[in-house]
């Protein structure tokens, strides 16, 4: 299979990417966002609103800007990963990397 005829896709859905990118910055700007999930504002809005909807991130106005903060103890929506929280999510995505030779041996290596 070429790389053309390959479908693009990603792990994480735009709904988790907006979740850790206010996980990061909670006074991020909506326009800002998209920006870095690579969304359009409009999508990003949306989102946001559904994670407020669902009780996963709350908005309070901060003079003229939105700040966020995040419920981390809100479990995961579909119920095969529904025994884990967000916060688990985001303390995985923010955690400082393993220098390589402390990670877990992964086997002998290939050459």
């Amino acid at each position: 299979m070429g790389a053309e005829s390959a479908r693009a896709w990603t792990l994480l859905t735009n709904h988790g990417r907006v979740l850790l990118l206010i996980a990061r910055e909670p006074d991020m700007r909506i326009r800002d966002l998209a920006v870095a999930a690579g969304i359009t504002e409009r999508a990003v809005q949306m989102i946001v609103t559904d994670l407020e909807h669902a009780g996963y991130v709350v908005k309070e106005r901060v003079g003229r800007r939105n700040a966020y903060t995040i419920n981390r103890d809100r479990p995961f929506r579909h119920r095969a990963e529904s025994d884990h929280s967000v916060g688990e999510l985001i303390d995985l995505f923010s955690a400082d990397p393993a220098p390589p030779s402390s990670r877990a041996d992964s086997g002998p290596e290939q050459h």
